[in-house]
C-alpha cells in the first residue's frame, strides 16, 4: 500500500510538495476518490488526499461568486447554492457510481480539474467557462495564484482555462472560484417519439437553432429508453428525444409551446413538467441508470453532431446514446482486446472528434490510449507544459499520457 499524506491546508499542502519534489516522490492526488479509475493506471510511491482542504469560504449570492477549497463536496456547494435559488451552469455529473463508489463523493476540484460538464453544456459550456481563479500549490512545491472574483478581471484567465482539464497532472488547487447563476423556477422537456438517430440529430438540431434557449438536447434508443425511471420515457416503447427549456413559468409554457409545434412534423410529442424533467436529465447527466453494466467499457465521445450515429455504429455490439445535439457520444462496449479504441477513433479521425475512456479494467486503461491521442506539435507542447509545472514528473505521473 502507498503512503497517504493528508494536508488539511494550504501550508501543508506546500510543505507536502515541497518535500515530494525534493525527494522525487510520485503522488497520485485524490479528493473523495470518486474518479480514481479514470485515466491510466499510476505508479505512485504516495497518496496525496487533499479531501480535508474543504469547505466554503465566501459566497455572494447578489455577485454571483462561489469560493470554495477544493477538496468541499459537490453536494455541500449544491446545497448552498440550493438554499439561495442559485446553481452550477455547468451542470457537473456525479460519475462516482460509475466507478462503484457511493453517490455524492465528488468533490469541487475533481470537477474542475476534470472540466466536467453536464448536458447544460450546449447553452452554458463546461466547467472552465464558469471558473474565475483558484489558488494552487505546483508539482514544485511553489504555490501560486490565478485570476479573481469577478468576470471583468482576467489576471491568470488562460492559466485558469489551462488547469481546468488538467486532471491534477500540473498543480494541486486548495481554492476555487466560481460564478454561478440563479436557478430556473421551472424545467419542461418535450419528448419526440419513435424517430431513428439521424432524424433525431436533425430536430434537436432545429431546436438548438431556434430562438428557444434550449438547454438540453439528447436522444436515447429505445433499450435504453426503458432503462429511465421516468414513466413517459420507460413506457414509450419507442426512441426517445429530449429537449429542455429553463426559466420563468410563463417563459417556460411559451418556448414549450413554440417547441411542440416546430418539431411537430418529426413524431408523436408529449411534455415532462419539472419533477420529472429533472429526473430525465440527471439519468442523461450521470449515465450509470442509461449504461449499468458495470462490465463494461465506458467511451464518451465528442464529435460533429452529423457524425454520430455512424461512429456508434463503429463499434460491434455497443449500446449508446447521445447528449449536447448530438455532440456527444455516450457508449459502452465491452471491457475485450481495445474495446473498440481503434475502430473509434478510425471512425472519428476524418471528423475532428475525440474519444475518452471513461472507465475500463485497470489492463485495458495500461494498454490502450485512454484519453484522445497526441501526436507532433501537440504532444511537445503537453511536455513543455508539463516541464513548466512539474519537472520532476511527481503529480499523477502518466494519468493522461505515458510520460507525462
Amino acid at each position: 500500500m502507498t503512503e497517504v499524506l493528508k494536508p488539511e491546508n494550504l501550508d501543508q499542502l506546500r510543505d507536502a510538495l515541497a518535500w515530494a519534489a525534493a525527494e522525487e516522490a510520485r503522488l497520485e492526488v485524490v479528493g473523495r476518490g470518486g474518479k480514481r479509475g479514470w485515466g491510466r493506471p499510476m505508479q505512485a510511491s504516495h497518496t496525496l488526499n487533499v479531501s480535508a482542504i474543504a469547505g466554503v469560504r465566501l459566497y455572494e449570492p447578489d455577485e454571483l461568486v462561489l469560493t470554495a477549497a477544493a477538496g468541499t463536496p459537490m453536494s455541500e456547494i449544491e446545497a448552498v447554492l440550493a438554499a439561495r435559488q442559485q446553481l452550477l451552469g455547468f451542470e457537473p455529473p456525479e460519475f462516482s457510481p460509475l466507478f462503484g463508489v457511493p453517490d455524492g463523493v465528488g468533490t469541487l476540484g475533481g470537477a474542475v480539474a476534470c472540466n466536467l460538464a453536464g448536458p447544460r453544456r450546449v447553452k452554458s459550456g463546461a466547467a472552465r467557462d464558469h471558473f474565475l481563479g483558484f489558488t494552487a500549490v505546483s508539482g514544485r512545491g511553489e504555490e501560486f495564484k490565478s485570476g479573481g472574483r469577478v468576470v471583468k478581471n482576467v489576471t491568470g484567465y488562460d492559466l485558469s482555462k489551462l488547469i481546468a482539464g488538467s486532471f491534477g497532472t500540473l498543480a494541486v488547487m486548495s481554492e476555487i472560484t466560481l460564478k454561478v447563476l440563479p436557478a430556473p423556477k421551472k424545467t419542461r422537456t418535450v419528448l419526440i417519439f419513435g424517430v431513428d438517430a439521424m432524424r433525431a440529430i436533425a430536430a434537436l438540431a432545429e431546436a438548438l437553432n431556434s430562438p428557444y434557449e434550449v438547454s438540453g438536447a439528447a436522444h436515447l434508443p429505445e433499450a435504453i429508453a426503458r432503462r429511465s425511471a421516468v414513466d413517459y420515457v420507460r413506457a414509450a416503447a419507442a426512441t426517445v428525444t429530449a429537449i429542455r427549456v429553463e426559466g420563468t413559468a410563463v417563459s417556460v409554457a411559451a418556448r414549450s409551446e413554440s417547441l411542440r409545434k416546430l418539431l411537430a412534423p418529426y413524431g408523436a410529442i408529449e411534455e415532462l413538467h419539472s419533477m420529472n424533467s429533472r429526473r430525465l436529465w440527471l439519468e442523461v447527466r450521470d449515465v450509470v441508470a442509461l449504461l449499468p453494466d458495470p462490465h463494461a467499457a465506458i467511451w464518451r465521445v465528442s464529435l460533429p453532431a452529423s457524425e454520430g450515429p455512424r461512429v456508434a455504429a463503429s463499434v460491434t455490439g455497443a449500446e449508446c446514446y447521445f447528449d449536447w445535439g448530438g455532440g456527444l457520444l455516450w457508449l459502452a462496449a465491452r471491457a475485450e482486446g481495445d474495446a473498440g479504441a481503434a475502430r473509434l477513433r478510425a471512425a472519428i479521425a476524418s471528423s475532428g472528434g475525440h474519444a475518452t475512456l471513461l472507465r475500463g479494467p485497470e489492463p485495458l486503461r495500461a494498454a490502450i490510449d485512454v484519453f484522445e491521442p497526441q501526436r507532433g506539435a501537440l504532444d511537445a507542447l503537453t511536455a513543455r507544459i508539463k516541464d513548466a509545472f512539474d519537472p520532476r514528473r511527481i503529480l499523477n505521473p502518466g494519468r493522461m499520457y505515458a510520460g507525462v
